[in-house]
């Protein structure tokens, strides 16, 4: 959804996430300080009731959070569990704990707030500016009005006040961040040396009696998997739109009806001259600064752009020369806002004063507001009755798509020349895809859908599978038409494959026995008489620099007295010797990786304690939950 911007634009709301999963739901704050209604509720906190309906409403923002994230390798079925279940009421409770807290405390978001971080919405602007029309459009795409969309968004701002008061308090102490400073930025001169299974491979044998108990140990690894390939529908909002054409009557009326939607406001264009101010004598001092400004651009208001340049302290538009765009009302703060729509084309203002500081402002250009026109949004107006009817349609054809492919069982060709579809084929399909091969395999790649193809119905009685939602407002059904039973791969055709797996094992092993035992002596005093390859300076900031077995063994090393040596198995099955030579640490510490740390580590500290207050509240109010409720019947 077009605020989820809004959401993600917080580090509070990272910190709150780690703790607390799901989107928050919106009822309104007044509903959590009331009995919400009766009914099978499934938890209570306090007086406050969270009801069957708004856990399954925030069930299912769950599930198409997963979908987006997980794409076709989520699986609804992972969700129908016990522990997903209270998962999703627990963050339920976490919330409406919150809330509660939060008109407790008489917190709230300001009309200005609101209107400011509407305003920023990537999504709702136009060449960098705020654009009702998109808001207005993005709202009915989300079938949404105005006062909902803004309702729920000053119940998240509110929410992130909660949030951040505790979250963004986590401090970390310097000497704990110099401590580690140093630890991560330590570093370890090493050179190395490579014992490598190819230098026992003329010792390994394998005997054929070996093989062939590893084959018939191992025969799963030699199997080649059950596949079918399949002939398969899809019933969707897009496949329906895609078949339905608005008529020119239906638009007219359309527009027609909504023509208030199509109405683009006035906007204008500016630039200004801003002089920052905040205490009291900064303010005295920044006004006088600002007076005598506006007086040398008084003197020649054609050099506006070069004094902005060269006196604004708005580092976003005085390299623009001041240029702010085009805005319309609501966009700017008021003092500003109010001074804009007063001037007229390229006139000056006098001084005006804002939260942020003095302003000079020149009026550059000036839209004037205007009914877009039937031709301009024609296609908007389509696209958004193809989008209604296809939503009306789908509702009505889902469950008979679902009863033609169950009770015609024999063939998909009934239900695609009922519903306009086309019947599609498939690939081969196995049985058990790798979870990396799911997204490969589309809309087929779905678990419930895999389990529907080879069940026993499908696959014996060639009959359709049942349909299958795959994704919201998309519906599939499948049909098998070829079948290839799983087997085992003969161990003749395999035995060579068997015999080179084996060869590289064992030599494997032997290079890790002799370089176990070289590190052993050399530890014990032996004679250094290596040839060592040079491998430099290590530090744990460098973790790419060697493997990370490697980096463990080195820097778990004891080092008091050098050298030192070292060994770890790094795959392939080679075996590296590490000869740790000298150690040094960095004089001075980086002002600007002390900061970042300082933070890193401040945002753990702020999740520690933001636990540690959910907890607390959860100890303050009397939680009970339904668990026969909860557990009873799938979702």
């Amino acid at each position: 959804m077009f605020f989820d911007a809004v959401r993600n634009n917080k580090r509070v709301v990272q910190v709150f996430l780690a703790l607390i999963t799901l989107p928050f739901a919106f009822w309104g704050v007044d509903s959590y300080v009331r009995n919400a209604g009766a009914g099978a509720d499934l938890a209570s906190v306090g007086d406050s009731k969270i009801t069957k309906q708004q856990f399954d409403q925030a069930w299912r923002a769950q599930q198409d959070r997963l979908r987006q994230v997980l794409g076709a390798s989520f699986s609804p079925e992972s969700m129908n569990t016990p522990a997903a279940k209270l998962a999703v009421l627990n963050s339920l409770i976490d919330q409406r704990l919150l809330l509660l807290e939060a008109n407790k405390q008489r917190l709230g978001a300001s009309d200005d707030l609101l209107r400011g971080v509407i305003s920023k919405i990537p999504a709702l602007q136009e060449n960098g500016q705020f654009s009702m029309a998109r808001y207005q459009a993005a709202l009915a795409s989300q079938g949404m009005s105005q006062a909902q969309f803004e309702a729920q968004l000053r119940q998240d701002l509110t929410l992130q006040q909660v949030v951040g008061a505790i979250a963004d308090t986590g401090i970390a102490g310097s000497t704990v961040t110099d401590t580690m400073l140093r630890i991560q930025a330590e570093e370890r001169q090493v050179a190395e040396w490579r014992i490598g299974p190819e230098q026992f491979a003329s010792q390994v044998k394998v005997e054929v009696p070996a093989l062939q108990k590893y084959y018939e140990e191992n025969a799963n690894r030699f199997e080649v998997a059950e596949q079918v390939r399949v002939d398969y529908l899809v019933l969707s909002l897009d496949s329906l739109s895609a078949q339905l054409t608005p008529s020119a009557a239906e638009v007219t009326a359309w527009y027609e009806s909504h023509r208030e939607r199509y109405q683009q406001a006035e906007e204008r264009r500016a630039s200004h001259i801003l002089i920052l101010a905040s205490g009291d004598t900064d303010k005295e001092k920044a006004r006088a600064k600002a007076e005598g400004v506006l007086q040398e651009v008084q003197k020649s208001v054609t050099r506006f752009a070069e004094l902005a340049r060269q006196y604004s302290e708005d580092p976003g538009s005085a390299e623009k020369g001041g240029d702010l765009g085009f805005f319309g009302r609501g966009m700017m703060v008021k003092p500003f806002e109010d001074a804009v729509f007063k001037l007229r084309e390229n006139e000056l203002s006098t001084l005006v004063q804002s939260e942020f500081g003095y302003h000079i402002i020149r009026l550059t250009g000036v839209k004037p507001g205007k009914q877009r026109s039937l031709a301009e949004v024609r296609s908007e107006i389509e696209d958004e009755l193809r989008r209604q009817a296809a939503s009306r349609r789908f509702a009505e054809a889902a469950e008979a798509f679902t009863n033609m492919v169950y009770e015609q069982s024999d063939s998909l060709l009934p239900a695609a020349e009922k519903f306009g579809l086309k019947v599609r084929q498939s690939d081969w399909l196995p049985r058990s895809p790798a979870p990396e091969l799911l997204a490969a395999l589309g809309q087929l790649g779905n678990q419930k859908v895999l389990a529907a193809i080879f069940s026993d119905d499908s696959l014996k009685n060639r009959r359709n599978t049942e349909v299958v939602e795959v994704a919201p407002n998309t519906l599939l059904a499948a049909r098998v038409n070829e079948h290839r039973p799983a087997v085992t791969k003969p161990f003749e055709t395999v035995k060579a494959e068997i015999e080179v797996a084996l060869k590289a094992k064992e030599a494997s092993a032997l290079a890790r026995a002799a370089g176990e035992d070289r590190v052993s002596a050399l530890q014990q005093g032996a004679e250094d008489k290596i040839a060592w390859s040079p491998v430099g300076k290590v530090s744990r900031q460098a973790v790419r620099q060697l493997p990370a077995v490697a980096m463990k063994a080195i820097f778990q090393a004891d080092v008091k007295k050098l050298p030192v040596y070292v060994g770890a198995e790094v795959g392939g099955g080679n075996y590296m010797l590490y000869k740790i030579i000298a150690i040094s640490h960095p004089e001075k510490i980086d002002d600007n990786r002390r900061q970042a740390l300082q933070r890193e580590y401040g945002t753990i500290v702020g999740q520690e304690d933001f636990a540690a207050y959910v907890t607390g509240l959860r100890q303050q109010y009397n939680i009970d939950i339904n668990k026969s409720a909860l557990e009873g019947g799938e979702r």
